[in-house]
């Protein structure tokens, strides 16, 4: 990392943190600050994923990439962005609560020794939704769904993590003064690591059961739960070796480490944000995607997300592209340069955002839609005057877009387009016919 060294990664203006008094969360994230600064990690190769629960409160006060997520399945996004990228330091933030819904995603995770580094908040109840008990809560425990005793055995998450493959596993207390050293290794090694943090949750646990830091250290020692570093051991970290053979294949069709090169120039000078609306089974992300990798092959950056209802077939399908001729950090899109809207399920779901488009955004519409209401200006789109099928409508729009915009030329949207083999000469067709469309208002 360039420039001074980096004294904190806290956004300390958004300090104090929002946990109850005593609560340890505070605790942790202080440690795992300290460990970021002896680190001195690049903030943009370091990921927090963070889970349900009143930790999950925590990403936003850490100036890294965050991702919040599902009860229970931190450790699985973690997972799926260091298999897509492991040169990121991904930190899992989990709760006793979330190892125990997402028992199995820990357990696949440390048997595939993925490198992740997963810090667990353990406070003995879910803290956040009343204090019930929890997979840790100990034996004898009071909690609001065991008033007369816990009478489950306690959860061992380190021994649940070290017998099926984790290569690091440690076990402590928000009081342990070495914690932030522990958190550092934890890092820094190249595997699943996870660190058991026992606290104290000062608004449920600790009033029910009369709990102290002593009678947490007693717990931990009448279970038999070691502490300290209890496992450190070598074997090959998932996401590289997955790489590795692929590569030892030599097939330069799957290799990770052939990047897109770029065969065209573009004229985009600044970010430009686009949302393709209409439903589902009509294509919307074969344009989408087709759109997202023409302005990779014209040398420009791209994000690209996709939102649809559990149906798939039926209903809303959205697409939202960001084209840069600089790396997006913000993946977001609060308001759309421009908007592509072509069926009706799409133009109900996208209604907030289409009220914030401005005079200098434009929305490229089916003109069976109209009229509607707007400040942008408006592109009408009447696909009558083709034959093509509803299947092709988001195909050919954005080649309209592409032919009105000039972002980038139609030669790279047709290559793109042509990749899908089975569909190739259907997609082209559909992008020659995209001419007869436009009417513009």
């Amino acid at each position: 990392m360039n420039g001074e060294p980096r004294a904190t990664y806290l956004n300390e203006s958004l300090l104090p943190y929002p946990f109850c008094p005593g609560c340890g969360h505070g605790a942790v994230l202080e440690a795992l600050n300290h460990a970021l600064v002896k680190l001195q990690l690049d903030p943009q190769k370091v990921v927090i994923v963070s889970d349900i629960g009143c930790h999950g409160l925590s990403d936003k006060f850490f100036n890294t990439n965050a991702f919040h997520g599902l009860h229970g399945r931190s450790i699985t996004y973690g997972t799926g962005i260091k298999l897509f990228n492991p040169e990121l330091h991904v930190i899992v933030l989990i709760g006793d609560g979330g190892c125990g819904i997402g028992g199995h995603h820990l357990i696949n995770a440390a048997r595939r020794n993925i490198g992740l580094t997963v810090l667990v908040f353990n406070n003995l109840n879910y803290g956040m939704t009343g204090g019930e008990h929890s997979a840790t809560t100990p034996l004898g425990g009071v909690t609001n769904s065991s008033q007369y005793g816990n009478l489950e055995r306690p959860m061992d998450i380190c021994g649940t993590a070290q017998v099926n493959g984790a290569s690091f596993i440690a076990r402590t207390t928000t009081f342990d003064k070495t914690l932030p050293n522990m958190i550092a290794s934890c890092i820094q090694n190249n595997g699943f690591s996870l660190i058991d943090i026992w606290e104290l949750c000062t608004a449920y646990y600790v009033p029910k059961n009369k709990f102290s830091r002593k009678l947490l250290e007693e717990t931990l020692t009448s279970l038999e739960f070691k502490t300290g570093i209890l496992h450190q051991g070598e074997h090959p970290e998932y996401s590289q070796a997955y790489r590795n053979l692929i590569d030892s294949l030599g097939d330069k069709s799957t290799s990770f480490s052939q990047p897109i090169q770029p065969k065209y120039n573009h004229q985009l000078g600044t970010s430009l944000s686009c949302i393709i609306a209409g439903n589902a089974g009509k294509r919307i992300g074969t344009a989408a995607n087709a759109f997202s990798l023409g302005g990779v092959l014209s040398g420009l950056w791209m994000t690209k997300r996709d939102d649809y209802p559990i149906t798939v077939k039926t209903g809303f399908s959205l697409s939202e592209v960001i084209l840069s001729p600089e790396e997006t950090y913000f993946t977001g899109i609060t308001k759309p340069d421009l908007m592509v809207v072509l069926f009706p399920e799409g133009l109900k779901k996208i209604k907030g955002k289409l009220d914030k488009l401005t005079e200098k955004d434009t929305l490229y519409i089916n003109a069976a839609l109209s009229p509607i209401e707007t400040r942008a200006r408006i592109v009408q789109l009447d696909f009558s005057k083709t034959k093509m099928r509803q299947e092709y409508y988001a195909l050919m729009a954005m080649a309209e877009v592409l032919r009105q915009t000039k972002i980038y030329p139609l030669e790279a949207y047709q290559e793109a387009a042509s990749l899908y083999k089975d569909f190739a000469e259907g997609n082209l067709t559909a992008i020659d016919a995209s001419e007869k469309l436009s009417q513009n208002e």
